[in-house]
């Protein structure tokens, strides 16, 4: 929470706890040691800024009916000196409490001594962070799962930088095993097509048939000719690996960074196998003995770790695709010594995190350090119907294709407004609209609306000032009231973002500072009342464009000053 906020309750808490003191002086309470004293915020705000239950908490220790408790708490209870003016009992026991209008006067002023970094706190405590998202197979484009996880891990790892961790951003290329020898095929039937015809090459029935594998075994025959027909099946599907990937993992680089998606680190699968990583945690596991052998291969003792048993290196001598994933997960851990890893990944990947935290922990890694956000699958609507054809070419709709069709804007906050595990409908209708019904342009609207206001006001010779503590108390009406209390929260939803993994709270918290902003300057008049008033209502209105700044570019949103 903001620290204004975290002022305002710790003091609200020894208040209380202050009133039952005083209560087992006065003899309305009996000696007892006292329970804890836990705020939480209503679930409607009506009821008060903060509620307690100490009441309830305490009935068993004071051997007290909740409801005598509360009354005597209230009693004695001395709010001066807190930002609070109110203390009401409702229900069985629980005790509400109201701010008084000096702290909604302090929270502006907060809002506008931080400026840009409003919001932010340290709460993750400089602990090092790293995420890894997308991490697609360079094998071919990007498909919408990769749109929706390029923008999650990236906000993610904005509202985790916001709470104070140290975060690292990481793609992890896929540039080695199965996936990379099936490529390999597929390229070397595509070159070898291009001299021998296509009816004398038999393609891999199993190959990849994109339009890309063409075009790179095209531009790798312009450059070398037929000079590899000739030569071993090796030596040219490795030319050509060797020539295609990095081809395609700029093109990754490149789409992603349209989508403004940008890394700390790109680190190669390759890497693990060449520097002996892959062969160290096969034996780091034999050493433990987490291991055993069957059927003339390696099997992981999975079932004493809380998985299942699984191979871990075929008879042939070949590690699973997995190993190398416990190597990638070791080396953060361990070797780079990362806090936390957090990846995100398909929802189809639940059965593989037991197994990889089972490894970890046979390894001596405390597997809580790592922590998987698993997305469901992104469905393509548009008037109404399953869409998974471009409406342009006509071909499957990639992560480029996405973004010819939809504003990047649109794509990342409304991809963005969706909880991980909740499956997407992405309208792309109404990711183009450019109206009230489109999330992202009515947050953008708020904000261009009170530029706009703000210019006005500046031709007609008024500009925004300081003001005094007296003049933000005029600030009372419910709907000043209700604006200022959202963006006092605007700390604490961050927070609860970075520890849930759920960056959707922003955009959400968003759209509700967008209507909250619009029911007060429909309700309150800026210019034409008093002047004290006129500037505490335009100082307002700096403060709510401060947080929607803030909220908007957490996320690479665009900020419009006008529309």
């Amino acid at each position: 929470m903001s620290q204004l906020v975290a002022t305002a309750t710790q003091a609200l808490k020894e208040a209380i706890c202050a009133a039952l003191n005083t209560a087992m002086e006065q003899g309305s309470l009996p000696r007892a040691e006292l329970p804890p004293c836990m705020l939480e915020i209503p679930a409607d705000r009506s009821h008060g800024d903060w509620s307690c239950n100490i009441a309830m908490a305490g009935a068993r220790v004071f051997r007290t009916a909740p409801l005598k408790i509360a009354q005597a708490v209230k009693a004695a209870l001395d709010l001066s000196g807190t930002y609070f003016k109110t203390c009401e009992i409702a229900g069985p026991g629980f005790l509400n409490f109201t701010y008084d209008n000096r702290f909604y006067g302090e929270v502006l002023q907060e809002i506008h001594r931080t400026g840009e970094q409003y919001g932010h706190s340290n709460f993750g405590q400089g602990k090092r962070v790293l995420v890894e998202y997308v991490s697609a197979n360079p094998t071919g484009p990007m498909h919408i799962g990769n749109a929706r996880g390029g923008v999650l891990g990236d906000a993610l790892s904005a509202v985790l930088d916001a709470a104070g961790y140290q975060v690292e951003r990481e793609f992890y290329v896929n540039d080695a095993g199965n996936q990379v020898n099936k490529y390999g095929l597929s390229l070397e039937a595509r070159y070898l097509q291009i001299f021998q015809g296509e009816d004398a090459v038999e393609f891999p029935e199993d190959g990849y048939r994109g339009p890309d594998v063409i075009e790179n075994a095209r531009s790798f025959a312009e450059k070398y000719g037929d000079s590899y027909v000739k030569a071993s099946s090796e030596e040219r599907r490795a030319a050509l690996v060797s020539y295609a990937l990095p081809l395609n993992i700029q093109g990754l680089h490149d789409d992603l960074m349209r989508y403004r998606v940008e890394y700390d680190n790109w680190f190669k699968e390759s890497t693990l196998h060449e520097n002996g990583s892959v062969d160290r945690v096969v034996a780091l596991l034999k050493e433990k003995g987490a291991t055993y052998e069957k059927d003339g291969a390696l099997w992981f003792k999975g079932g004493e770790y809380g998985s299942e048993d699984f191979v871990v290196v075929r008879s042939n001598g070949v590690p699973t695709y997995v190993v190398p994933d416990i190597a990638y997960h070791y080396n953060k851990l361990v070797t780079r010594n990362f806090d936390m890893a957090i990846d995100v990944l398909g929802a189809d990947h639940h059965g593989y995190v037991p197994r990889l935290k089972a490894a970890l922990t046979a390894l001596g890694v405390d597997a809580s350090r790592l922590n998987v956000v698993l997305m469901q699958m992104v469905r393509l609507v548009r008037d109404g119907e399953i869409v998974k054809a471009s409406k342009r070419s006509g071909k499957a709709i990639t992560l480029v294709t996405l973004l010819d069709e939809v504003p990047v804007d649109a794509a990342r906050f409304l991809f963005n407004s969706y909880e991980p595990n909740t499956r997407i409908d992405f309208d792309l209708d109404l990711a183009i609209q450019q109206d009230a019904q489109n999330p992202v342009y009515y947050v953008q609207y708020a904000h261009a609306r009170i530029c706009s206001i703000l210019k006005n006001l500046k031709a007609d010779g008024i500009e925004p000032r300081e003001c005094t503590p007296e003049e933000l108390k005029l600030l009372s009406t419910p709907e000043e009231v209700e604006l200022i209390r959202h963006l006092s929260s605007y700390t604490d939803e961050l927070i609860s973002a970075a520890k849930s993994f759920d960056p959707a709270r922003i955009p959400k918290y968003a759209v509700s500072l967008a209507t909250l902003f619009h029911k007060f300057y429909n309700a309150c008049r800026v210019k034409g009342v008093d002047e004290p008033l006129q500037a505490a209502r335009l100082y307002l209105c700096l403060a709510a464009r401060t947080v929607i700044c803030n909220a908007l570019s957490l996320f690479k949103v665009n900020v419009p000053d006008s529309m």
